[in-house]
């Protein structure tokens, strides 16, 4: 007997392709049946336990955030309706090179410590794991999202080197390799990197090309977020495009946006870029949010060399007046490689969280200059977080459209007023830009935030409403799904998505969280 039945669904599969009436059957955790034209064909109707009617609701497979900050969210917060309320189901962790795993007692303080704004401190957690291995069974034993995971090449690179600003000796190299290989051993589906924060930014990109060897052995993609988006960013990309093209390895492009006034308009130089390296073979995708801002830590503005050593060696020259005066000159006048290489402008800085309660006055302001921002990242031992208002509508909406994109919220969860992308991303995606804007059609929107990413994450049986395949499923409202999440009211649930399933379990039921822990650990495909 089927469990569940859902009746007259608009089924959009994932493959782009327009969509059709279905009823859709369910069992064991997996799609069974899929009768189109039931109702007018007249034919035998699949019968279930559970029949669900889905007269004016879109059916598609449940959606996969490529780039997600909630590596500890999922082990805190067991409803964690910021990603499930979206029809999110499977989320990619280890994001930008700094992530938990693989770590002994030492790096995890210090990693813990680095993206604290990012995370928390952790400090309401148990962390009884350290490797990779470790933290997929940590997650096995029941989250609200499925989750996969990236190796971190900058946690790698803290383990091994340290917070020196030099190159591996041959030594570290080699045991860099050997833990980026039992990563993706363990479970790993590629490895991150984050190379406009420390530690992994010191990695020169021969030691990165040795890394991404590794990791193309396994059948892994490197995901970078590469060195500027700012000044530069086209020759930037092309350098992530050049090494992963040597290294024999797939390429994921992080948050793929062309900022700053330097990059005003010009995402079709970006794009052309790509596509004549995938028309030359390149295996190449690339994920966005639909916002204009950005969203980090304040500290991840300042010039590398300030945070040499680690957290308390950057506050040591913050305080120092010399260095802090070298600090602002970098940022201003130079345009810090933290900055992308562009002198700041402080009114694009917006703080969005803090870690100490005494300072929450300064959330949702702008800053006014350095003073205030040196001030705040010493109280706030590097905590605070910011909205980065440097992106362009017209590139958003380009790179939206490419034939490689998919969906990445780059959620920070993190701090008083989180950027709306992490509660907003998805719905965003399909209220604004598919219905709204018609950027993209309905099937195409679809298709980008499903099987597109799916196929990345070589998963064999996901992204497709089709038979065989697991159940992770979205029921929601073409007329009126959006996003609920604002600037203003960042943490508010979207509306238009009723149901939301994970391996036939509900975990959204009539727009409420149900009490399923429906999610677990994806590790990579063998081959």
């Amino acid at each position: 007997m089927n469990e569940l039945v859902i009746r007259d669904a608009d089924v959009i599969d994932g493959t782009g392709t327009p969509s059709y009436r279905a009823d859709v059957a369910v069992r064991d955790g997996r799609i069974v049946s899929i009768v189109k034209e039931a109702a007018a064909a007249g034919c035998q109707r699949p019968t279930g336990t559970r029949v669900l009617d889905a007269e004016g609701l879109a059916l598609s497979p449940g959606f996969i955030d490529m780039h997600a900050h909630s590596d500890l969210a999922l082990l805190r917060d067991p409803d964690h309706s910021a990603k499930a309320a979206q029809g999110v189901t499977l989320e990619v962790l280890g994001q930008d090179g700094l992530s938990y795993a693989p770590v002994d007692d030492r790096t995890l303080a210090e990693v813990r410590r680095a993206i604290t704004g990012w995370n928390g401190d952790g400090s309401d957690l148990d962390f009884d794991w350290r490797t990779v291995g470790e933290y997929l069974d940590r997650l096995d034993r029941g989250i609200a999202v499925n989750a996969a995971y990236l190796v971190p090449q900058g946690t790698v690179r803290m383990h091994v080197v340290g917070w020196d600003d030099r190159p591996a000796t041959e030594a570290e190299l080699n045991r860099m390799r050997r833990l980026v290989a039992e990563g993706m051993e363990q479970g790993a589906v590629g490895m991150s990197s984050g190379l406009t924060y420390t530690p992994g930014m010191y990695a020169e990109n021969a030691e990165l090309t040795e890394l991404c060897r590794v990791v193309a052995a396994y059948n892994g993609y490197y995901c970078p977020h590469h060195r500027s988006y700012g000044a530069g960013a086209l020759e930037a990309y092309q350098e992530m495009v050049a090494l992963t093209r040597e290294a024999g390895c797939a390429l994921h492009l992080a948050h793929a946006t062309m900022n700053f006034g330097v990059n005003k308009g010009r995402a079709p130089e970006l794009l052309t870029l790509l596509d004549e390296a995938l028309d030359a073979g390149s295996d190449i995708s690339l994920d966005t949010y639909p916002y204009t801002p950005g969203s980090t830590t304040l500290v991840a503005m300042l010039p590398s060399w300030a945070s040499e050593g680690g957290p308390e060696a950057a506050l040591t020259r913050l305080r120092d007046d010399a260095t802090a005066e070298r600090i602002r000159h970098h940022l201003e006048e130079i345009g810090s490689d933290g900055n992308h290489r562009v002198p700041m402008d402080w009114n694009t800085i917006e703080i969005s969280g803090v870690t100490d309660p005494g300072l929450a006055a300064h959330v949702g302001r702008r800053l006014d200059g350095w003073e205030t921002a040196r001030r705040l990242l010493v109280e706030d031992r590097l905590g605070s977080t910011i909205l980065h208002h440097v992106g362009h509508e017209e590139n958003v909406r380009a790179i939206m459209r490419h034939r490689v994109h998919t969906g990445g919220s780059d959620g920070i969860l993190q701090g008083y007023r989180p950027h709306p992308r992490a509660y907003g991303t998805f719905p965003e995606y399909l209220g604004k830009y598919a219905r709204d804007e018609g950027v993209l059609t309905l099937e195409e929107c679809v298709a980008h935030l499903t099987s597109r990413p799916a196929a990345r994450l070589r998963l064999p049986d996901r992204g497709l409403v089709k038979e065989g395949y697991t159940a992770d499923l979205v029921l929601f409202d073409p007329n009126t799904v959006a996003a609920g999440s604002t600037y203003e009211t960042p943490r508010t649930l979207p509306v238009g998505i009723p149901h939301v399933l994970i391996a036939g379990r509900f975990v959204i039921e009539d727009g409420k969280r149900t009490n399923a822990l429906a999610g677990r650990a994806i590790r990579r495909t063998a081959g």
